[in-house]
């Protein structure tokens, strides 16, 4: 693995790291004050800090530094969380975002912006009586930061601030209390390493505790017994032997304090460390005193937690003055044999391109094809279905199913990066236009299709700042109505009939029907007389150029955003309705497939026409009777399904694939229920079966069209069209789909 693959993976984990920070401090701004949310927050800078110092990464490193120093200050009670030091924070994480964007893909932040937080954390900070004056002259590391290393040499080490004390000596003495913890050995440290990097500070006794060493047949090979007491004569600073440890110190109990040389304990078996630390996998070669004999075994041994019992071996030595060497080798044997099963179990995670995955997909989209026409042509060869052909095409029918069912769920993720990240455009544009917005989330954890999280992150984003600029109201506003000066946003997202459904809402003052109407009305986008009902005004708004902003700014203005964001959904596949309450507010609901890949499907013919129609969106299927189809106005009908009725929808009448409606009789109606627009009969004129098709994008590769969702392949190798099940029973309800052809047209 080269270094530009070592440095992708601390930008994917700095991603990690970011969304941890951010729904740390919301939860803090939340009110929620448990010291783990806390330690939590910390450690995110406080990694990215390090990771970055390995890498050279001068100003992520000042920035996280000076950071870090603020929430350790909250860490240790010495700063209340308070509002106002929570939006600082708030704002510092998304300076510290655009940080690691630009240090990965080049560019610049706003420095203005970064200099003047670094002012206020700095201020927060000197608010209460810190005790290292290094953490209040942070700042000035900005000028030329040192780049902290995972393992400091006496050319490297991170130093944020000189120290400058002319009555100080030359040189110091630490005492340096060193544990390790079961997690640091299972995390890949080493603390063999740890204590090399220690001594190339100065000059370092050192005593290792055995005390805590159990029998032999006792012994856990992962566990940690062993811990250091270590004195260490440098010029460094406390800083620098802390940033020795600065990737292992929460996997270790650690304590650095400075020391005279006569406090240095006598009752402690000191030993100087003559030998080369560096030759880590040799075993002494000669025979030396028992406490040197300790110190050189304890110093190998702690490479891994799989070698734990050497070190046992030679405590034995020193305390038995026997030879253990059989017992130690058996022991040695089993204790590898149980390192290697800990490691096979806790690989559960690999980190693999999205290339890869999407090329997978890809072919198991054309399995899926070939095994449908496999299929269709044994059948159509083989009448009596019995054959052992039949049988194992059946089988492949299976295995490919359980193989399309995993590789979606290799994709599946959740949305809570999506939704972290609204949290910032909801902050940075309340602060623009001087409101008080609080964003509100529900079901981060929902998983759907990665391609889908992708491609909502741009609607949302619209829709998001249309809340913030046109929803919700100023403060004084909110007050003369009653309301809390601080608005609210909640974004949820929960699965429901094989889709998911996000929704927006707000508790603003909801859609001036009046302006909206009038503003299409000058914009030519309606006639004068045009009468439209509620929900045709709300729709307005999606229509291309519409904007009810009254001078253009950074924000809006422009007529572009709502028509972007039907356009990217109804281009997933999905929908987009509207419910708003003047003075209460407005609620968006997007409606989306899980996957873009493949789905299940009731294949149906409709006027000489092949169609697919979601199985998720089928709640039944039946064969009309004469006696319950009931005529409803000129043109309506009804069917009578227990004792209830419900419309019955032509599909080849709305489609146009016919210019008179079909007999009810004759066909078969699937009863369907669609997103705002409750049950609805759909008659077709017969079903060819169920079948699992892959969706093929018909806006990629022809155009949009209404009433159609997508199109897909079938096992005769011809091309079905997927039915938009909402959009024709939108159509029944009064909606032209041949409107919403020329609006797509027109955007």
């Amino acid at each position: 693995m080269d270094m530009n693959e070592i440095k992708e993976i601390f930008f994917q984990e700095c991603e990690e790291q970011l969304a941890e920070l951010e729904s740390g401090l919301l939860k803090l701004n939340d009110g929620d004050r448990d010291p783990e949310t806390v330690n939590a927050v910390f450690r995110a800078v406080h990694s990215i800090k390090g990771g970055a110092g390995a890498f050279g990464l001068d100003d992520l490193v000042a920035f996280a530094h000076v950071f870090e120093t603020t929430l350790d200050c909250v860490r240790s009670n010495k700063l209340e969380p308070g509002p106002d030091v929570l939006k600082v924070m708030l704002k510092s994480a998304d300076v510290l975002a655009d940080l690691v964007t630009a240090s990965r893909d080049g560019g610049g932040v706003d420095e203005a912006r970064s200099r003047g937080l670094v002012k206020e954390l700095e201020a927060l900070a000197n608010g209460e009586t810190l005790a290292p004056a290094a953490h209040v002259e942070a700042p000035k590391a900005a000028a030329a930061p040192a780049a902290p290393m995972p393992a400091p040499t006496d050319e490297s080490g991170f130093q944020p601030i000189p120290f400058s004390f002319d009555d100080e000596p030359e040189t110091s003495t630490f005492e340096v209390t060193f544990k390790p913890r079961r997690e640091l050995y299972s995390k890949g440290n080493e603390a063999a390493l740890l204590l090399r990097d220690l001594s190339r500070l100065g000059e370092m006794s050192i005593h290792c505790d055995i005390d805590s060493l159990p029998d032999l047949d006792k012994m856990d090979p992962e566990a940690s017994y062993f811990g250091w007491t270590i004195f260490v004569t440098t010029e460094k600073s406390e800083d620098d032997i802390r940033a020795v440890f600065e990737f292992a110190e929460w996997d270790c109990d650690l304590e650095v304090k400075p020391v005279g040389a006569a406090e240095t304990s006598e009752e402690l078996p000191m030993v100087p460390v003559p030998f080369d630390l560096s030759a880590l996998d040799d075993e002494p070669a000669v025979e030396t005193s028992a406490v040197e004999e300790t110190v050189a075994a304890a110093v190998s041994a702690a490479q891994t937690a799989s070698d734990v019992s050497k070190v046992a071996a030679a405590a034995a030595r020193v305390e038995k003055k026997e030879a253990a060497a059989p017992a130690a080798a058996a022991q040695n044997n089993a204790a590898q044999n149980n390192a290697a099963a800990a490691a096979a179990a806790a690989g559960q995670t690999i980190r693999v391109d999205l290339d890869r995955v999407d090329r997978l997909i890809n072919l198991v989209g054309e399995l899926v094809i070939n095994q449908a026409m496999l299929s269709q042509s044994v059948i159509e060869n083989d009448a009596t279905g019995t054959s052992a052909v039949n049988m194992g095409l059946e089988e492949l029918q299976q295995l490919t199913r359980e193989i399309q069912d995993s590789v979606m769920a290799i994709r599946a993720q959740p949305v809570k990066p999506v939704f972290q990240r609204m949290s910032r455009i909801v902050r940075e544009v309340a602060d623009m236009v001087g409101k008080q917005i609080r964003l509100v989330t529900e079901g981060e954890n929902t998983e759907v299709d990665k391609t889908v999280i992708d491609k909502i992150a741009e609607p949302l984003t619209h829709m998001i700042r249309n809340a913030v600029d046109h929803g919700i109201e100023s403060p004084e506003k909110r007050e003369a109505a009653g309301k809390d000066p601080e608005g609210t946003i909640k974004l949820s997202a929960k699965h429901r009939s094989g889709r998911i459904l996000i929704e927006l809402q707000d508790d603003g003052g909801g859609i001036n029907r009046e302006r909206v109407k009038q503003k299409a009305i000058d914009n030519d986008l309606i006639s004068p007389d045009a009468n439209l009902s509620d929900e045709e005004i709300d729709n307005l708004i999606f229509a291309p150029g519409f904007s009810t902003a009254d001078q253009i700014s950074d924000i809006s203005g422009r007529g572009v955003g709502m028509d972007v964001v039907k356009r990217s959904i109804q281009a997933l596949g999905g929908r987009i309705s509207i419910s708003s309450r003047p003075g209460l507010g407005s609620t968006f609901t997007m409606s989306l497939p899980l996957t873009l890949a493949v789905l299940d499907g009731m294949v149906v013919t409709v006027a000489g026409q092949t169609l697919v129609v979601p199985l998720t969106a089928i709640v039944e299927t039946l064969q009309p009777e004469a006696s319950a189809i009931h005529s409803f106005g000129a043109t309506q009908r009804l069917i009578s399904i227990r004792n209830s009725f419900c419309p019955l929808v032509d599909v080849g009448r709305i489609l146009n694939f016919r210019a008179t409606q079909a007999n009810p009789v004759e066909g078969v109606a699937l009863l369907v229920e669609s997103e705002g627009g409750g049950q609805r009969a759909l008659m077709v004129d017969a079903i060819q079966g169920q079948r699992q098709v892959v969706i093929k994008s018909l806006e990629a590769n022809y155009t949009h069209v209404p009433g159609i969702a997508a199109a897909t392949i079938l096992g005769d190798g011809r091309v079905a069209l997927i039915l938009d099940v909402d959009a024709v029973v939108a159509a029944s309800r009064g909606q032209s789909l041949r409107a919403e052809m020329s609006l797509a047209a027109t955007g």
